[in-house]
């Protein structure tokens, strides 16, 4: 594993540090597959309940190195489309983690970092921190599915402005827009998330994946097939042992225990 690709737990949480501290966290492909792999692990320990994304130093991430953006120019195309898709399978490893993957974000996320926030399924941000999509500041277009984000999540304008102005956005802007869950005071957004994922550690994992199912295919179903697979999920989640263990906690009026 990548030195700068940190893993540790907190209870039923894995934490997953980008710690490139030198260079203010930013990324290079060594560091991608590292990441992967923490996901992947984590996607099969079933005493991890939840994943929290941050950066070390009070800092998410600066997006690619610059450095070795230019070390690239002198490669085959495919090889830096390759370097591209490394990227992106990071993305999808978050995306298709079945536990939820919180970003925990001080200081800036710009570029890919940005794009890896947005990845994530809830955002805690620091009051003062920023976030930027500064591709076409250096001459560059989005990538780790920056632009499909940002669309998805924003009006079209907004997004636009986003994307080609590259300028930072204060986190309050982005709270009120409602793409950052929660804004709290800086220097505690990891133990927020800590808290938040002790929180969902609770709920039943079987259901939190079904739900992260539902909510991926939403932003592509008709509303005919949305009902189709609301009903699938539905039925499966009631002959789930999870489904007994909580309803007749409810009835019975104590906390459930999902295994």
């Amino acid at each position: 594993m990548s030195a700068e690709i940190q893993a540790s737990r907190h209870e039923a949480t894995l934490i997953l540090t980008i710690s490139n501290p030198g260079a203010k966290n930013a990324l290079h492909p060594d560091m991608f597959a590292a990441a992967v792999e923490v996901l992947s692990t984590a996607e099969r320990d079933d005493t991890i309940r939840a994943v929290i994304l941050t950066g070390a130093d009070n800092f998410f991430c600066a997006g690619g190195n610059l450095n070795k953006l230019l070390e690239h120019r002198a490669i085959d195309k495919n090889e830096q489309g390759n370097a591209v898709d490394s990227l992106r399978s990071w993305i999808e490893a978050i995306r298709d983690c079945p536990k939820p993957v919180i970003a925990a974000i001080e200081g800036a996320a710009a570029g890919a970092g940005f794009s890896l926030a947005l990845a994530c399924d809830l955002i805690v941000a620091g009051s003062n921190s920023k976030f930027a999509m500064s591709y076409s500041k250096v001459g560059l277009t989005p990538d780790g599915g920056a632009s499909w984000f940002l669309t998805q999540t924003l009006p079209r304008q907004l997004a636009t402005e986003i994307l080609l102005e590259g300028k930072p956005v204060e986190a309050i802007r982005l709270h009120q827009l409602g793409l950052i869950n929660r804004l709290v005071p800086d220097g505690t957004t990891l133990a927020v998330a800590q808290q938040w994922a002790d929180e969902l550690a609770q709920l039943s994992g079987h259901a939190v994946e079904r739900i992260k199912s539902l909510v991926r295919e939403g932003g592509s179903n008709t509303l005919a097939q949305h009902f189709e697979s609301e009903k699938f999920h539905f039925v499966e989640s009631l002959n789930h042992r999870d489904a007994l263990e909580g309803i007749n906690a409810f009835l019975e009026k104590r906390k459930p225990h999902y295994k």
